[in-house]
């Protein structure tokens, strides 16, 4: 039986994955001229349809209003009691449907005709009511679904898909979006934090461990520890940050050595430390910690030391 179950659910994933590759033909003239028309609306895209492409229409929209083109979904059945209120002047609409001769789309697309808003259709039956009414008609077109009773929407609903994530990403090419202006979009994603979040908005500027050169170790353990960084910066009496002393140079000098009340921090510490701007993108300073093979960086304001940033606080901030 899980044998059974295996084989029909691969078959099921090649006769999408075949029925998706057969759409490049489908890349036309009508397609482009869609691009065009989109581009240069200065309303928005009203994507309707009904049933299992209703569904798909809502998912069109929001992949549209994520990557820059303005969208809202009108269910087709909801249009003609009311909802076709929606449309405004400046829309264009796009009505999704595999037959292209439902009830509702029937019922709908005479009153977009009527307002005169550009129609596109992503519709298989390219002789259907819908594709011939349409300004534009986009093939999503399928020999078969992949439901063993050719039923089910399934291949076609994965080809209206695709067809709404080609439109989608042909409008983010041709208004030059950028990976920026999709973390604006999506502010409280991980990706948005990656692309937006500052060093500056990370770090926490009321633990700013640091010691003198000549302190003792001690007072650089307490310090350590107090600030539960990990580590403590070493600024010399000008201000200027000359060394660093992580949990693991105590380690090592303990190893080495069975007394250091002698030594004082500027013999322990690291020089050269690393630093970060804190106008440098978070997703920046994870990097360096990454090639550096450390966990926190020491932070400076135009040239002066205003923290310690660790990676625990990426992580707390869902960075990473």
């Amino acid at each position: 039986m899980l044998s059974e179950i295996r084989q029909i659910a691969i078959k099921t994933i090649e006769h999408e994955a075949d029925s998706i590759k057969k759409m490049a033909s489908c890349i036309d003239e009508n397609f482009t001229q869609t691009v065009e028309l989109i581009y240069r609306s200065r309303g928005r895209v009203v994507v309707s349809g009904v049933g299992k492409s209703a569904i798909i229409a809502q998912k069109i929209v929001a992949t549209f209003n994520s990557t820059g083109t303005p969208a809202i979904f009108m269910h087709a059945a909801d249009a003609i009691h009311g909802d076709l209120g929606i449309v405004q002047p400046l829309d264009v609409v796009l009505c999704l449907s595999k037959s292209g001769n439902t009830a509702e789309i029937k019922a709908i697309v005479p009153l977009i005709r009527l307002r005169k808003n550009p129609l596109v259709a992503i519709v298989s039956d390219e002789g259907s009511y819908l594709a011939q009414q349409a300004d534009y008609t986009l093939r999503a077109s399928v020999s078969e679904e992949a439901c063993p009773y050719n039923l089910a929407p399934t291949s076609s609903t994965t080809a209206q898909l695709v067809m709404g994530d080609a439109l989608a990403i042909c409008l983010m090419n041709r208004r030059g979006w950028t990976a920026q202006d999709f973390a604006r979009m999506h502010p409280g994603g991980t990706l948005g934090k990656r692309l937006c979040l500052r060093v500056a908005d990370v770090v926490d500027t009321t633990r700013k461990p640091q010691v003198a050169p000549d302190d003792t170790i001690r007072k650089t353990i307490i310090t350590i520890s107090e600030n539960r960084l990990g580590a403590t910066a070493v600024v010399d009496g000008t201000g200027a940050v000359v060394g660093i002393i992580t949990d693991g140079d105590v380690r090592r000098m303990i190893e080495k050595s069975s007394c250091f009340d002698d030594l004082a921090a500027q013999d322990i510490m690291a020089r050269y430390p690393k630093t970060i701007d804190s106008d440098t993108l978070a997703s920046v300073a994870i990097e360096k910690m990454e090639a550096n093979e450390i966990s926190q960086l020491i932070v400076m304001e135009q040239g002066r030391y205003t923290g310690m940033v660790h990676l625990h606080d990426m992580l707390r901030e869902g960075i990473i």
